[in-house]
C-alpha cells in the first residue's frame, strides 16, 4: 500500500496524538524487535487476526517469523507483577494477510497493555481511554463493548460441541440471527431454544436504554454476576458526556479461548471496520504460564486512509 505525502502526514499526526494521550495517563514506550520465533505463533494461531505468517530461518537454524501480533510478543516476554499495574503503550509495525487479499502487508498499530491486578477501576480506565483515544480521530464515532462472560454462557447452553459454538459465534459478530435459528436447527434444538442469545443481540444501544433487559437475560441463564459486573464497569462512564457514544453491543465478540470478560470495538463513521479493538485477555495470560490479569486495545492506523485532514473526520 502506498499512502501520498498528505495522508502520511495525518497518520503521523495521529500516532503523536494518540501516543501523547497515553504517556499522560502514566503508560511507558514497549519497543520490540521485529523477529519472534514461530512456536509461539503456530501455538496460538486462534488469537491472530490473520493466519498467514512470515517465516525465515536464522543463521543457528530456528525457524523466525516476523511479528504479526504485538501482544503475543508483550506477554511472552513480560514478567508477572501481582500488585499493581504494568501500563506499557507501543508504536509497531505487524505483518499480515489482509482479508480478501493474496499478499503480505505491513500494518501499523498503536496501542496499550495493562497487566497486574486489573480491576474494576482499571477496566473502566481503559473503556474511557478508547473513547478518548476515537475522539482523536473524529468526532463521529461510537465505542461497541460486550461481556464475553454472558455471550459465552448463552452459547454454551447451546452448543454441544466447538464447532457449532464457533459457528454461532460467527453469526453472533455478524449479527446474523437468522444464521443461529439455522444453526440451532440443524442441530435438533427445540424451536426457540436459541431466544434469550437472539434477545441479547437486540439489546443494542447506549447503556441506559438496554442495560436492565441484558441484566434481566443474564439473570435467568444463571450470568447475573457478569451483568453487574459490565454495569459497573460502565457506571463511571456515565454522566461523562460520551454515554450516547458508548453502546452495549454482544457483537463484539472475541476469540473465547484467549479473551474474557469486557471486550469492545471502536468505529468511526464512514469506515467499515473497526479502527480500535481490544477487550481482557486474562486466558491468553495463563496460555503462556502467566498469572497477572490484562486488558488492552489497539488502534489500527492503517484503516485510516479516509479520514479528510479538516478536523480529522471520517469522509
Amino acid at each position: 500500500m502506498e499512502l501520498n505525502l498528505s495522508v502520511m502526514d495525518d497518520l503521523e499526526r495521529i500516532s503523536f496524538l494518540l501516543r501523547g494521550l497515553y504517556q499522560d495517563h502514566g503508560f511507558s514506550r514497549y519497543r520490540m524487535s521485529k523477529f519472534e520465533e514461530y512456536d509461539l505463533y503456530s501455538r496460538n494461531k486462534d488469537f491472530l487476526m490473520s493466519e498467514g505468517v512470515i517465516t525465515f530461518n536464522d543463521p543457528s537454524g530456528r525457524l523466525m517469523a516476523l511479528k504479526p501480533d504485538v501482544t503475543l510478543s508483550i506477554v511472552k516476554n513480560g514478567r508477572d507483577i501481582g500488585a499493581g499495574l504494568r501500563k506499557l503503550y507501543y508504536h509497531e509495525n505487524v505483518y499480515r494477510v489482509s482479508p480478501g487479499e493474496e499478499e503480505f502487508r505491513e500494518e501499523t498499530q498503536v496501542g496499550v497493555e495493562c497487566m497486574g491486578q486489573v480491576d474494576g477501576r482499571a477496566l473502566s480506565e481503559t473503556l474511557r481511554l478508547a473513547a478518548d483515544s476515537l475522539e482523536l480521530l473524529s468526532s463521529r464515532w461510537v465505542l461497541e463493548i460486550s461481556h464475553l462472560d454472558i455471550l459465552e454462557a448463552l452459547t454454551d447452553a447451546l452448543a454441544a460441541e466447538d464447532g457449532m459454538r464457533e459457528r454461532i459465534l460467527a453469526c453472533a459478530g455478524q449479527k446474523n440471527l437468522h444464521g443461529i435459528r439455522e444453526i440451532c436447527r440443524e442441530a435438533g434444538l427445540a424451536e426457540g431454544a436459541e431466544g434469550s442469545l437472539l434477545a441479547l443481540l437486540e439489546n443494542y444501544g447506549p447503556p441506559r436504554k438496554v442495560m436492565p433487559a441484558i441484566r434481566r437475560i443474564a439473570e435467568e441463564n444463571g450470568c447475573g454476576d457478569a451483568a453487574r459486573e459490565l454495569g459497573q464497569i460502565l457506571a463511571p462512564l456515565m454522566g461523562s458526556g460520551l454515554e450516547d457514544r458508548l453502546w452495549v453491543d454482544f457483537s463484539a465478540t472475541g476469540g473465547l479461548k484467549y479473551y474474557n470478560g469486557i471486550a469492545f470495538k471502536g468505529f468511526l463513521e464512514g469506515i467499515p471496520e473497526p479502527v480500535l479493538s481490544g477487550g481482557q485477555y486474562d486466558r491468553l495470560m495463563r496460555r503462556l504460564g502467566r498469572k497477572d490479569r490484562a486488558v488492552g486495545f489497539a488502534v489500527f492506523l492503517h484503516r485510516l486512509e479516509r479520514l479528510n485532514r479538516e478536523g480529522g473526520h471520517a469522509e
